[in-house]
């Protein structure tokens, strides 16, 4: 049996309930796993609230994992049972003690990463490499803003920016959380509710404005990260907690750009997942820090979810088992 945390309906973390369930064995091409680390992240949530749809209901969340191979299908050909494994990407199921995957989603972990760091870093750590890879290739000495610093991406961001050469700034809530963004490498580091923190962060970055800036924020906050760019920079929106983002026109732009990157749509590209799995476990290997925040058990992930939602969590959250 494998305990589930699922949910019925769209709504409020209370919509979270547990159950024990039997997990099929494997079929072609599939591994069942018995995971003992579980990454509790934002897209979890907007799956929960009905931003995003998950394909049905009953549903359970959860994108990231790591556990050891229970056992494989046939045609399974690179992975054996005692291998440690991690993932991130669809299908959700995550929020299980035992769950199955297609072979192409899981990640053969080396000794120098645990399976908590690897459920913990997985989703974050793609969402990095996509950041400051894809959306633009930071060179040496470039400017980022990076929001919510202290938080598992934020963290993670500025650490491997700042192993690039980049210069960071973060903002953050509290004098705690500006602490904690310090300590993962922020050049400077400013209060998004102090008034004049955008003009602030231009002036920092060499009177220009930056280079990169990413939002995981939303709201009134993307409207005044545009004024952080220099030109040809580009903004980032990669969530939205604080509510959607006020439309734009293009003709308002000028020489600067925004995307919406999608790490969903992008760890679900074989070619790319591969390529920035092998670039995050090398980069965990070489000394790149991915400390974990808060642990709750799996039956908690109700209070997980909203501890994270209130903004009362720092650093990556993960379910343990």
């Amino acid at each position: 049996m494998s305990l589930i945390v699922e949910m019925n309906g769209h709504g409020g973390p209370e919509v979270l309930h547990t159950r024990d369930i039997k997990v099929a064995d494997p079929g072609p091409n599939e591994v069942r796993i018995r995971q003992t680390a579980i990454g509790v992240n934002f897209v979890d949530i907007y799956f929960r609230t009905g931003l995003y749809s998950p394909p049905s209901l009953p549903a359970v969340l959860g994108f990231e994992g790591a556990g050891t191979v229970d056992a494989v299908g046939d045609d399974v050909t690179n992975l054996k049972p005692g291998d440690r494994v991690g993932y991130t990407g669809m299908p959700l199921g995550g929020y299980a003690e035992v769950r199955l995957l297609p072979q192409s989603r899981l990640i053969k972990l080396p000794d120098a990463v645990s399976n908590r760091v690897a459920a913990s870093t997985f989703l974050r750590g793609l969402t990095a490499y996509m950041l400051l890879h894809e959306v633009r290739a930071i060179k040496r000495d470039e400017w980022i803003l990076v929001h919510a610093a202290a938080g598992g991406v934020g963290q993670l961001v500025t650490r491997w920016a700042k192993r690039l050469g980049a210069h960071v700034i973060g903002t953050v809530g509290s004098e705690g959380k500006a602490v904690m963004a310090k300590a993962a490498g922020a050049d400077e580091v400013l209060f998004h509710k102090s008034p004049d923190w955008a003009e602030r962060a231009r002036q920092i970055a060499d009177g220009k404005g930056v280079h990169l800036a990413i939002d995981g924020i939303g709201g009134s906050t993307f409207t005044q990260t545009l004024k952080t760019l220099r030109p040809f920079g580009i903004l980032a929106s990669i969530g939205q907690p604080a509510g959607p983002v006020s439309p734009i026109r293009i003709e308002d732009l000028g020489n600067i750009a925004v995307m919406r990157p999608s790490i969903i749509a992008s760890v679900n590209n074989p070619e790319f997942y591969e390529r920035s799995s092998r670039a995050l476990i090398s980069a965990l290997q070489d000394g790149l820090q991915s400390p974990i925040g808060t642990e709750y058990a799996l039956h908690d992930a109700a209070k997980a979810q909203a501890d994270l939602e209130a903004g009362k969590t720092t650093g990556s959250v993960i379910l343990t088992i």
